[in-house]
C-alpha cells in the first residue's frame, strides 16, 4: 500500500484544516473508516483476476480521489450559500452585484480560474477543428460590479437557429439588402433575414471551422476565415422574404439581478434550415498561412484584406490578384483577432502574447507598427471606433479604451468577472458590447460606465459562452446581435436613455 510521507501528511492536514474553517459539514474518522472497511469487504467478495494487494491499492487511491472531490463539492455549496446571502443583503439595501462579494476575491478567483481554463480549451479545440463534426476620464477604472441606477430597455427580438455547432463570429452587411452573417464550427457560414430569422444562403466551401465572417463595404461579397488554414472570398445574391407580423413582445428592462437559473438547457439537435440554398465554391481562396486562420477583415475601399492566424502572422492580400502583399510578423504567440479602421489604412491585431499591435499603411513607403502591452492575459479582440479610439478586450477580464493619439496608457479600464470575447462598439451611440464566457452580455459607454446587462435567464438569452457581438445601426428592429457556443445567434433591440449615456 502507498504510504504518505510526513510532509505530505502534514500538508493534507493543513489543507483539511483550512477548508473545515469555513465549512459546516465534516466527516468523522470513524465514519470514514467504517465505509472504507465495508468497501474493502465488498471488494474482497467480488471475482477479479487482479491480485488482492493491487486491488487494495486501487481502492485506497479511489478513496483519496473521492475525498478530494467531496471536499470541493462541499466548498462549492458553501460558496454558493455565501453568495446568495450576500445578494439577499444587498438587495435589501437596494444594490446588486454580479457574482458575489468583491471581498471574497480569493474564493471567487479560485472558482473562476478553472472555468476560464475550460473555456479556453473549448475555443482552442473547435477553432482548429477540420474534422467532419467540427473542428474623457484619464486613467478611470470602473468595475462591472457597480450597479446602474437607471434601466435601459433591452428586448430580445429574434433567435437565429440552424447551425449544428457553436457560432464563433457574426457580422451585418454594409450594403442592401441588409442581412446577418454567421460563422460556425460546423464548417459553414450562413446569411439570415434579420426580420424573419430565415436562412437565406449557406456557404459550405471550407473544410474546417469557420472562425470569422466580414462583408465587403460596397459589394455583395463575404470574407470568411477558417481552421483549414485558408480565407475565402465568395459572392452572394439573396432575396429577402416578406416580413411576417411579429407578436408584441413586452419590453424588458435590462436587469443586473434577474437570473432565474444557472442550469444549462439541453442543446437542440436541430436539423438546420429547410430549403436553404448553398454555395460550395469560393471566387477567391487566400493561401499562405501555416496554421488556423482565426480572423479576417477588409481594408477601407475593399481592394485588400488582412488575415490573422495561429502561425503568429497577419497577412495582407490583394483581392483582385490573390497575391500576398505583406506578411505582418512580430507577435510571439498565436493571433486571436484582426480589425481594420473604417476610414483609414490602419490594422490592429491581437494575440495570446498579451499584446495588440497597430499597423499603419497610410504611407505606402513606410509601414510602421506599435506594440501595446496593457493586458496580462490573451487579448481576444481589439477594435477601432469611428473616432480616434481603440477598444481591447482580454481573458484577463478587462476591457481597455485607448486614444490613438496617446496610447501609452488607457483612458478607461473596465473590470469584469469573466473573460471577454469579441467586442463591438456602436457607431452612433459609442456603446461597447461585451460578450462573456459566463453567458452574459454587458453594455458600457466609452468612459467605462456600465449601462446595462442584457436579460439572461433559463427562458431567454444564451445558454453557453457568448463568443461575439455586432451592432447594426440602421435596423429598426434589431440593433445588436450576439452569438455563442449554444449554436444560436440572437437579435436584440437596445434603447439606452440619453440621460443614462451622459452619466
Amino acid at each position: 500500500m502507498p504510504v504518505e510521507s510526513g510532509s505530505s501528511a502534514a500538508s493534507r492536514q493543513a489543507k483539511q484544516k483550512r477548508k473545515s474553517h469555513s465549512l459546516s459539514i465534516r466527516r468523522t474518522n470513524s465514519t470514514e473508516q467504517e465505509r472504507t472497511g465495508l468497501q474493502r469487504e465488498m471488494l474482497e467478495g467480488q471475482d477479479s483476476k487482479l491480485p488482492l494487494s493491487l486491488r487494495s491499492n486501487l481502492l485506497d487511491l479511489f478513496g483519496q480521489i473521492e475525498r478530494e472531490f467531496e471536499n470541493l463539492y462541499i466548498e462549492n455549496i458553501e460558496l454558493r450559500r455565501e453568495i446568495e446571502t450576500l445578494n439577499d443583503r444587498l438587495t435589501a439595501e437596494g444594490q446588486t452585484i454580479d457574482g458575489g462579494d468583491l471581498t471574497k476575491g480569493a474564493l471567487k478567483t479560485k472558482a473562476s480560474h478553472s472555468t476560464s481554463q475550460l473555456s479556453q480549451k473549448l475555443k482552442t479545440t473547435y477553432k482548429a477543428s477540420t474534422s467532419k463534426h467540427s473542428h474623457s476620464f484619464h486613467g478611470k477604472i470602473v468595475s462591472s460590479f457597480k450597479a446602474t441606477t437607471s434601466r435601459a430597455v433591452c428586448q430580445l427580438v429574434k433567435e437565429y437557429v440552424g447551425h449544428r455547432d457553436g457560432i464563433w463570429d457574426l457580422s451585418v452587411t454594409r450594403t442592401q439588402p441588409v442581412v446577418l452573417g454567421t460563422a460556425s464550427a460546423d464548417h459553414s457560414a450562413m446569411l439570415w433575414s434579420i426580420e424573419t430569422g430565415k436562412c437565406l444562403l449557406k456557404y459550405v466551401g471550407h473544410a474546417g471551422s469557420v472562425n470569422s465572417i466580414k462583408f465587403h463595404p460596397t459589394e455583395q461579397m463575404a470574407l470568411t476565415a477558417s481552421g483549414d488554414q485558408t480565407a475565402h472570398i465568395w459572392r452572394y445574391m439573396v432575396q429577402l422574404p416578406t416580413p411576417q407580423p411579429v407578436a408584441d413582445i413586452s419590453q424588458t428592462p435590462c436587469d443586473d439581478d434577474i437570473d432565474f437559473s444557472d442550469k444549462d438547457e439541453a442543446d437542440g439537435d436541430g436539423e438546420g434550415p429547410n430549403e436553404c440554398p448553398s454555395i460550395r465554391m469560393a471566387s477567391t481562396t487566400l493561401r499562405s498561412h501555416q496554421g488556423v486562420v482565426i480572423a479576417a477583415d477588409w481594408l477601407v475601399g475593399g481592394k485588400q484584406v488582412v488575415t490573422a492566424s495561429w502561425d503568429r502572422a497577419a497577412n495582407l492580400y490583394d483581392v483582385e490578384t490573390s497575391e500576398l502583399v505583406h506578411s505582418l510578423t512580430g507577435h510571439d504567440q498565436e493571433l486571436t483577432h484582426c480589425c481594420t479602421h473604417p476610414t483609414q489604412r490602419l490594422v490592429v491585431t491581437s494575440s495570446r502574447d498579451t499584446t495588440f499591435r497597430l499597423w499603419d499603411f497610410r504611407d505606402p513607403s513606410i509601414h510602421s507598427v506599435n506594440v501595446f502591452q496593457g493586458h496580462t492575459d490573451t487579448v481576444t479582440s481589439a477594435v477601432f471606433t469611428v473616432g480616434d479610439n481603440v477598444v481591447s478586450g482580454s481573458d484577463d477580464r478587462t476591457v481597455k479604451v485607448w486614444d490613438l493619439k496617446n496610447m501609452r496608457s488607457p483612458i478607461a479600464t473596465i473590470r469584469t468577472d469573466s473573460a471577454v470575447n469579441r467586442i463591438s462598439v456602436s457607431v452612433s451611440q459609442r456603446i461597447i458590447a461585451l460578450p462573456h464566457d459566463n453567458r452574459q452580455v454587458r453594455l458600457f459607454d466609452m468612459s467605462g460606465v456600465r449601462l446595462a446587462r442584457l436579460p439572461h435567464s433559463n427562458r431567454q438569452g444564451h445558454r453557453r459562452m457568448v463568443c461575439c457581438s455586432a451592432w447594426c445601426e440602421d435596423n429598426s428592429s434589431c440593433n445588436l446581435f450576439s452569438c455563442g457556443f449554444d449554436r444560436q445567434a440572437i437579435g436584440w433591440n437596445i434603447n439606452i436613455p440619453a440621460l443614462l449615456q451622459e452619466k
